[in-house]
């Protein structure tokens, strides 16, 4: 019996991976655009209700190393696809939250596959590119996230707006579902690295450069966070700006995080440390600017 494994498309995988960043997307942000709806039917101010972005983001920190060492010894793709399966169970779980409490134990749920599925994504992305293009590659799966805050965030706070905030975690679970299928069909068939367990795994924890890297990644991620958890908000209690406003504003920001991902992906493949460096550089800027803008649409 033939031991070859079917032949890769890496188009079809790359789509398939940049999917789920479109689901992770979507729901990441749209529950921050959508925190002044859900905060309201749950019966908590605003400060309260971002309590579910933080369980959501508790949830990333704690899913991503426990799955990473957990996993170690199942093939990617099957890594994958039970994680997409898992996001789009807590997502619709979200969506039919009958209280505030439930909403933070559903978010917290939903946010376990998330830090998990882009670093195996990042992994298999890599491994379909040739050398010289693989941080490119791996920008394509973060690309599906980018797009998620043009397209899919908008949608998401325009669909809560009209009909309701809860359908946007539907929206996310289908998606989640799609993501599932798609990387089950079209992601390498390749078998777990037989060398691989989960003490090799805690063992990347004892090097000093991985706990910088986290930090420098906490970090630069956690001011921009803190800042678009409460944009909408912010937009209708201090810009006083119409609800309507809200979609084109997370266009607008989600097209500059496509950009910049596509820049930073080129000019990464060639310069590594100088593009991070300037990236954070910029990403500082542009907050302590922040605040001075609030008061104009």
């Amino acid at each position: 019996m033939s031991t070859e494994h079917p032949k890769v498309h890496p188009g079809l995988v790359l789509a398939a991976l940049a999917l789920g960043g479109f689901a992770i997307g979507t729901t990441e942000f749209a529950s921050m655009s959508l925190l002044p709806y859900f905060a309201k039917d749950l019966g908590v101010d605003a400060p309260t209700a971002g309590h579910a972005i933080s369980a959501y983001a508790l949830g990333v920190v704690v899913g991503a190393p426990v799955i990473a060492v957990a996993a170690a010894r199942l093939p990617r793709r099957v890594i994958l696809t039970a994680l997409m399966a898992v996001f789009a169970v807590g997502n619709l779980l979200s969506a039919f939250s009958p209280s505030f409490g439930w909403m933070i134990a559903f978010r917290f749920f939903s946010g376990l596959p998330h830090g998990a599925y882009f670093g195996v994504a990042a992994l298999v992305a890599a491994s379909v590119a040739p050398a010289e293009k693989r941080a490119q590659a791996v920008a394509m799966v973060l690309i599906g996230l980018t797009v998620a805050t043009i397209v899919g965030v908008p949608l998401a706070n325009l669909v809560g707006q009209v009909i309701g905030w809860r359908w946007g975690f539907v929206i996310v679970s289908v998606l989640a579902s799609l993501t599932a299928t798609s990387v089950w069909l079209y992601a390498p068939r390749v078998p777990a690295d037989a060398d691989a367990s989960p003490l090799r795994e805690l063992g990347a924890l004892g090097r000093g450069r991985v706990w910088l890297t986290l930090a420098i990644g906490a970090i630069g991620f956690g001011g921009m966070f803190c800042v678009y958890t409460y944009l909408a908000d912010t937009m209708l209690a201090v810009t006083h700006a119409s609800p309507a406003a809200l979609p084109v504003v997370l266009m607008v920001f989600g097209a500059g995080m496509t950009v910049g991902t596509l820049a930073c992906a080129w000019a990464a493949d060639r310069a590594l440390m100088p593009a991070i460096g300037g990236v954070l550089l910029w990403s500082a800027a542009a907050l302590a600017l922040y605040p001075l803008a609030v008061g104009s649409l």
